[in-house]
């Protein structure tokens, strides 16, 4: 039993806020303290330590940067390799299993051992592994590395223990499956080919065993030798030289004769009756030109020749084209007979396989479809249609159809919803797929007891939105909304609209959905919201759109005071601003084209649309340009269906739109939301300067992100900064543009007229000025692609790379010399060196964010939080903000001395860097809305919005809604002057409400009602609201409620209406909070975080009792950064790869449950058994007599392999060990019980035993003295 203090209202009202268990007052960090009150409530706590393990359950999307591919033909079950060690094993629908090598080497090659349950995995570091697939998650049994030779192809025939490996340097060594021991027979590179032969053969590309033999061994070299050896005889049966090298080979299953495929796009035919040469040569797909010569074709990589008993054989392969015919895409071809079909591919071609009926390699092969792994999709070719159509992919192998931008994640949603969605996006599924089922039907799968409706929503680069049925570990696309269609396609070469023409407009970068109400917002990159409701009617729509100007003219910064010290406010007239009020612009008054004021970045349809059932679009709200400045970026957003209210908030202000009216209530900046209330000084600035437009500053398109052709590390959605990679580039990129500078670091104080942008970007300043900059502005890492022409440039955030650069004990950064040629690079503040050059200005907004793209490094290391928090959040918001955890003075404000101190960070600075270093302004960094009370005074809740900002500010406006359906149309809404006023270290993330028992309070939402559905005059629509208010459930505690403030650094627990801090605790000192949520998780509430350190915690509600941490996962990029999000019921999920979506838990419950939820790989089947062959054509068809592989590999033939050649490394458990944990957790309690149980009734039977052995003993002896008494005194003679 947790006791909780409540401060009565008004005993405290003389100091609001006061942290108790700060730092500063001596209490250790990462502690909460409560504070001493009069009054004490009891709150049970019911979450402990043990109802939290952090653990994968599941991952989705198609397998990134594939490798390799296998097919177990009886178990029916598909594997798939890639690049970063991964394996990816797929059955039917629901089976579905992730393995990782913790090498993280690249999959070169897989083998099945058909109908065992195993897998042979063969890496690009030289080793060799053995998985056992007989349970629910895989596990390593045995590895092999090769120290002195690479691993270049494996072969494991059917039914065999025995493993092929051919290597680089032309040898072939045989391996034991069971054992994973090498055996000393070798079949050398220099005895497979001839005495006379001059040159190495190059590596082995491939071994097969003849269909007619198993004693011989086709090794196929890279030259175009190929040579059949005899495994008995130790020696070549033919050697074959061919011209052009080999790619692959493939056997008729007859075993006479096999086909080649060449480099030079040919397909050879061999018999081997006659190897001197090949019995039929053609290409494909090279024609005869004028001249009689046969065109160039590319090689052709992999052909399959494959039998059937009814038709002409298969000859399947990818590659050999022309050379001639640019542009085309890669294919893939069928030769059926005389017909030829090419299948033309979205993607390159990795690999492919025929699956065949028989998983005997000398029987009719029968084919029947043909997997083709592409590299960024997976398809499935019937084969037995003449057009040969696909097959409907099962899996949600299209995450990525179009890069992901942003994530959201939804568990326990209203059950209706799912079959709602699915049935509107089924009327939109693609037609012509095969009519057959899916060919990979392997596993079993059973809906779990522990599952409930789970909704996974996707943002993508194009502007589409995807809704995922992600219930029971399991996803499945349920609908596919296109934001792009709600605007006019931009045309080139009209006026200005020409300059705002990019090639990903609608990129998404933040949705906000409400299950209850159906209202869906989805926020664009080009600041753009769009509204949305939920209809199964389609209609005809009119969208609105509002307009707003939501750009400031002074600058919101801290400025040095000259009563730093003081604890109070300055005079209200002594720091108020001189702001230019702005005005929502109509609709009607959009300016015309080609101006550079009031232009929105897009257009949208201003006639009347016809729009499908499904998500409809009601509004479209749009930020203007402002005197040739682009909008910056959207960074917060909420929205509630009971109020009618949305409210967004960028780098430069706040924003309240009435959706219902179609109004603007409120347009401000972030300055302006505090009135007297402002907890820092700010001093006026000088006026905006008229620019020249800066429309080249746009956001460019993320097509060049993803172009194959264009080798690039990517970053996120913005480009903070553009620079070359020379002085002299620099000076022409200076010279373009008006609004370009470059500033170095000195310690000289100059006066500064600042400009008025607030995003950190270099303006035109006075000529003393650009000698100047902040002394933590870090070095600009840059990036030139290496195309011809006019290269793009990406960037890193200048903190971003420094941080890189210090963590990996180096500067890696083209700019790592001064601005100025002799200039000594100069160390500042405690932070280490930094590098003074920065580059010409770009606004952070318009890159789109593509989760999908971002590979950068971030830092992880505690001397850099600071900066590293800062550069992520620059990252994560596309603004640059200024933190409270970078303030280096103690900004004066009405806050106790104590609070003050915690809050700030002092950091020596002359007076005018101290001042350049604040060029930045406070940006809205989360909104919620939410029944609370704006004032202490107030006795009742009312509808309020918490507000939090960069500067660690959460601030409460109460409003004023009329609840009157009738007048709620009509009447306005008031939103009142700023109510409490709270401060925490570092940027705002999240808000949370809890009533004073420790239950979660949901926000209030309106019921769906469909809008177009058909009126009844008898029962007119009425909006029917459900609110949850904080005081409904505490009659026995008085009224009021906890709200749960969660920031970069800190979280604190307030009791509302007294405003006052109840607990305080400290998450993370060396890093940073990326993601915070209040989640429910086993019937209680607990607050989740995680750290760009790589940690993810959990903290209980409301004492902030640390519960758990776990280093997971380092943060190596930024796409896990933006993807990642929390979810009730102990989930959570991050786009892992830019084509995958992992998703964890950190929930006990979930983890034990996890083996009952997860897919069997393995089902017992019998093997086929193989056909009669009979005897007139076992007779004549070849050698029949049987191949004994133990007794020529085997140690007592073959002897011992070299220990150095290879060196065995046994896996996790043996055999043994793994039929054990196959079974799971509770399959180990129970057989452990069973186990316990037995021993002691063994033990009962031996306790019994024993005492009648005793018994019997006791009885012996006696009988044994009475017989000595007996015969004591008798002589001899008388017995």
């Amino acid at each position: 039993m947790k006791k909780f203090r409540k401060v009565l209202d008004g005993l405290t009202t003389s100091s609001p806020g006061v942290t108790i268990g700060s730092p500063s007052c001596g209490s250790a960090a990462g502690t909460p303290t409560a504070a001493p009150t009069p009054r004490e409530i009891d709150v049970q706590e019911t979450l402990v330590s043990e109802n939290f393990q952090l653990c994968k359950t599941v991952r989705h999307g198609f397998p990134y940067q594939p490798t390799a591919l296998a097919f177990d033909p009886v178990q029916k079950i598909l594997a798939i390799g890639s690049r970063t060690g991964g394996v990816r094993i797929l059955g039917r629908p629901g089976v579905d299993c992730y393995c990782q090598h913790e090498s993280g080497a690249a999959v070169l090659q897989l083998q099945f051992l058909i109908n065992e349950g195993a897998l042979v995995t063969a890496c690009a570091d030289d080793t060799l592994h053995l998985w056992n697939l007989r349970q629910r998650r895989p596990a390593i049994l045995h590895s092999l590395k090769f120290n002195r030779e690479r691993i270049t192809f494996c072969h494991l025939p059917f039914q065999s223990k025995w493993l092929y490996v051919g290597t680089e340097r032309g040898n072939t060594h045989i391996v034991n499956i069971e054992s994973f021991i090498l055996s000393g027979y070798v079949i050398m590179w220099n005895k497979a080919i001839e005495l006379s032969t001059k040159t190495h053969p190059g590596p082995v590309v491939h071994l097969s065993d003849s269909p007619k033999d198993e004693g011989k061994l086709l090794i196929g070299f890279e030259s175009g030798t190929v040579v059949q050896w005899d495994l008995r005889v130790k020696k070549a049966d033919f050697r074959i030289y061919y011209d052009e090298a080999i790619h692959s080979v493939s056997w008729h299953h007859e075993g006479k004769q096999f086909m080649c495929s060449h480099s030079d796009g040919s397909l050879t035919m061999w018999n081997l009756r006659n190897t001197t040469k090949p019995f039929q040569v053609t290409f494909p797909h090279g024609k005869i030109q004028k001249d009689g010569r046969k065109e160039s074709c590319k090689p052709i990589l992999k052909v399959e020749y494959k039998t059937s008993r009814n038709s002409e054989p298969f000859v399947i392969f990818s590659g050999g084209l022309s050379y001639d015919k640019a542009g085309r895409r890669p294919t893939l071809t069928i030769m059926h007979g005389k017909a030829i079909t090419v299948l033309e591919m979205d993607y390159p071609i990795v690999e492919f396989m025929v699956l065949c009926e028989t998983p005997y390699n000398n029987e009719v092969q029968e084919p029947y479809a043909v997997v083709v792994l592409l590299e960024k999709d997976l398809i499935v070719v019937d084969l037995t249609q003449s057009n040969f159509p696909v097959f409907e992919n099962p899996y949600p192998m299209d995450v990525h159809e179009s890069p992901v931008t942003c994530t959201a994640y939804f568990a326990d949603c209203p059950p209706d919803i799912i079959p709602i969605l699915y049935s509107i996006g089924a009327k939109h599924k693609k037609t012509g797929y095969s009519q057959k089922e899916w060919p990979i039907t392997g596993g079993t799968w059973t809906l779990g007891s522990h599952t409930y409706p789970e909704i996974i929503i996707t943002g993508h680069a194009d502007g589409s939105i995807k809704f995922w049925d992600a219930s029971a570990i399991t996803l499945q696309m349920l609908y596919k909304l296109k934001t792009s269609k709600v605007f006019e396609k931009p045309k080139p070469g009209e006026g200005r609209a020409a300059d705002l023409v990019e090639e990903d407009p609608f990129a998404v970068q933040m949705v906000s959905w409400c299950p209850q109400s159906r209202i869906f917002c989805v926020v664009g990159i080009s600041a753009h919201i769009i509204l949305y409701r939920f209809s199964k009617y389609d209609a005809n729509t009119q969208i609105v759109s509002l307009e707003v100007r939501l750009q400031c003219e002074a600058e919101d910064v801290i400025s040095p005071s000259e009563n730093e010290n003081n604890p109070c406010f300055s005079e209200p007239s002594s720091h108020s601003p001189q702001l230019h009020h702005q005005h929502p612009v109509s609709p009607g008054n959009r300016t015309p084209e080609g101006s550079k004021d009031s232009v929105p970045c897009l257009k949208v349809k201003d006639r009347v649309v016809r729009v499908p059932p499904g998500y409809q679009s009601e509004l479209v709200i749009q930020l203007l340009w402002v005197d040739g400045e682009p909008p910056q970026q959207i960074t917060s957003l909420d929205i509630n269906s009971a109020y009618g209210l949305l409210a967004f908030g960028n780098c430069n202000g706040l924003a309240v739109v009435d959706y219902l009216q179609k109004t603007i209530l409120l347009c401000m900046s972030t300055l302006d939301l505090y009135g007297a209330s402002d907890p820092y000084q700010r001093l006026t600035r000088s006026p905006r300067r008229n620019r020249q437009s800066t429309s080249e500053f746009c956001m460019r398109g993320l097509s060049n992100f993803y172009s194959d052709s264009k080798k690039r590390i990517r970053t996120s959605y913005q480009s903070l900064t553009e620079l070359t990679d020379n002085q002299q580039s620099i000076d022409m990129e200076r010279s373009k543009s008006p609004t370009s500078v470059c500033v170095c670091s000195v310690g000289s104080p100059v006066p500064v007229h600042y400009p008025t942008s607030l995003h950190n970007d270099p303006r035109v300043l006075p000529e003393p000025v650009a000698s100047l900059r902040a002394s933590h502005c870090s070095p600009v890492f840059y990036l030139l692609d290496n195309v011809k022409g006019p290269g793009r440039k990406l960037s890193l955030p200048t903190d971003l790379k420094t941080d890189l650069d210090h963590v990996n004990g180096h500067c890696t950064s083209p700019t790592s010399q001064p601005c100025s040629a002799g200039k000594p690079r100069i160390p500042m503040g405690p932070e280490g060196p930094r590098l003074t050059r920065r580059g010409p200005g770009r606004p952070p907004f318009r890159k789109a964010q593509s989760a999908a793209c971002m590979e950068i490094s971030l830092p992880v290391s505690h001397t850099e939080g600071h900066a590293s928090r800062r550069a992520m959040l620059q990252q994560l918001h596309g603004v640059t903000m200024y933190s409270h955890d970078e303030h280096h003075s103690a900004a004066s404000y009405c806050w106790s001395e104590r609070e003050s101190r915690e809050n700030s960070f002092s950091r020596s600075r002359s007076s005018s860097v101290s001042s350049i270093d604040r060029d930045t302004k406070e940006a809205i960094t989360t909104l919620q809305f939410g029944e609370s009370y704006g004032r202490k005074s107030d006795a009742l809740p009312t509808p309020c919005l918490w507000v939090g900002t960069s500067l660690g500010v959460a601030l409460l406006i109460p409003m004023s809604i009329p609840t009157d359906q009738e007048e709620r149309m009509e009447e306005p809404v008031t939103i009142g002057p700023s109510g409490a006023v709270q401060m925490l270290k570092g940027s705002v993330l999240r808000f949370g409400f809890l009533d004073c028992m420790g239950g979660i309070i949901q926000s209030p939402y309106e019921v769906w009602k469909d809008p177009n559905a058909p009126e009844d005059p008898d029962r007119p629509r009425r909006r029917k609201l459900v609110h949850f208010s904080p005081s409904s459930s505490q009659d026995a505690y008085g009224e009021g409620h906890l709200a749960v403030v969660c920031s970069e650094r800190q979280a604190k627990i307030f009791l509302m209406p007294s405003q006052s801090c109840l607990y305080v605790h400290n998450i993370t000192e060396s890093s940073f909070v990326l993601r915070a949520d209040v989640v429910s998780v086993s019937n209680s509430v607990c607050l989740a975080c995680f750290c760009a350190n790589g940690h993810v915690m959990t903290l209980s509600l409301p004492s902030l009792r640390p519960l758990m941490d776990v280093n997971y996962l380092p943060l190596t990029d930024m796409r896990i950064a933006r993807t990642f999000c929390f979810t009730n019921g102990g989930q959570a999920l991050y786009l892992s790869s830019p084509t995958e979506i992992q998703r964890i838990t950190y929930s006990q419950e979930m983890c034990d449950n996890l083996q009952e939820m997860l897919g069997e790989l393995f089902t017992p089947i019998e093997t086929p058994e193989a056909q009669n062959r009979g005897f007139l054509k076992g007779f004549f068809g070849g050698n029949a007599q049987t191949f004994d592989r133990e007794e020529l590999f085997g140690e007592a033939a073959a002897g011992k392999a070299s220990r150095s050649l290879a060196q065995h490394i046994p896996g996790q458990g043996g055999m043994e060990g793994m039929k054990v944990a196959a079974s799971g957790v509770v399959g180990d309690l129970a057989r452990a019980r069973i186990a316990l149980d037995e021993r002691g009734q063994r033990l009962g039977e031996l306790e019994e035993r024993t005492a009648l052995m005793m018994t019997s003993a006791e009885t012996f002896s006696k009988h044994a003295h009475e017989l000595m008494l007996k015969c004591k005194d008798k002589k001899w003679y008388q017995f």
